[in-house]
């Protein structure tokens, strides 16, 4: 499996945009010792399992002693927490952000729905294989956390889908067809380097909207 290295960000932070007035150039701010120790961690757990890595291993990679590291993580659960709560956070707000932006014109929404999905699951395979084989890891609390989030971004793919249908396609049917849309974009952890990026995120929209639009 190849995965290809990703970073960890604040889920308000996006491709150089900052909140509202704020200039890109200060929204890029530099990532804190914290922020870097987890994106060693995430590759780790995404290449090695979650049971294949120890602290240990997490503190020589990042060239932390053990003591320091425990300063910016309880143990492994926190990392994978801190990992995978804010991804969730960013694809509801994302996805929420897309759907308003495109008005009321649901084949617009959906267009950029999947545009929004394949870039996210193209610059972060490593989340994407956390999220798919690690997830149960979790304590309850959190992992409840991150289901009712993952859940609440469905039902917004939900409403595009059923608005899109016009009536024949009711919400089970849509969260079908939602899950077999994630099923298509969340491959990027199995997709060799023998095609470039950006012909990537071609073939993965377009197979994506063949599936939905029917």
């Amino acid at each position: 499996m190849t995965l290809e290295r990703q970073a960890v960000r604040p889920p308000a932070q996006s491709r150089g945009a900052g909140p509202a007035g704020q200039p890109a150039a200060q929204a890029l701010r530099r990532r804190s010792r914290r922020e870097e120790i987890l994106e060693i961690a995430v590759g780790l757990f995404a290449t090695r399992g979650y049971h294949g890595v120890s602290m240990d291993d997490i503190g020589a990679a990042a060239g932390v002693t053990g003591p320091a590291l425990y300063h910016h993580f309880a143990g492994k659960e926190a990392m994978l927490a801190a990992a995978l709560i804010p991804v969730s956070e960013q694809l509801l707000a994302g996805g929420q952000a897309r759907i308003a932006e495109a008005g009321e014109d649901p084949a617009v929404a959906l267009a950029a729905l999947v545009d929004f999905h394949v870039e996210f699951a193209l610059a972060n395979p490593a989340v994407i294989a956390l999220h798919l084989h690690e997830l149960d890891r979790l304590p309850d609390e959190p992992r409840r956390q991150i289901r009712r989030l993952q859940r609440l971004y469905v039902e917004e793919w939900v409403g595009t889908l059923t608005a899109l249908w016009r009536g024949s396609l009711n919400d089970g049917e849509a969260r079908v067809l939602a899950h077999a849309a994630f099923g298509l974009m969340n491959s990027t952890p199995f997709l060799g380097g023998e095609v470039d990026r950006e012909r990537r995120a071609e073939l993965l929209r377009a197979a994506t909207l063949a599936a939905l639009r029917g």
